[in-house]
């Protein structure tokens, strides 16, 4: 199943600027963002944890972020 971000990018660049500083915050490489949101990997649920909490998405939103 291939899943469209655009409302996860728009919250990165909202809180981040970009990708390449919210991958930075994480402490992952740019590549490894670039490959989650473009569904080459897929997020697991350490991933969702980590990243919502980043980002200040709340647990019922989960859906409306990363299976969209």
């Amino acid at each position: 199943m291939t899943y469209t971000y655009n409302k996860l990018r728009g919250r990165i660049v909202e809180m981040y600027g970009n990708q390449d500083a919210f991958a930075e915050k994480l402490g992952i490489s740019r590549n490894s963002v670039s490959k989650k949101m473009n569904c080459k990997t897929g997020f697991s649920q350490s991933d969702i944890v980590k990243w919502s909490l980043l980002l200040n998405v709340k647990v019922d939103e989960y859906g409306e972020y990363f299976f969209t």
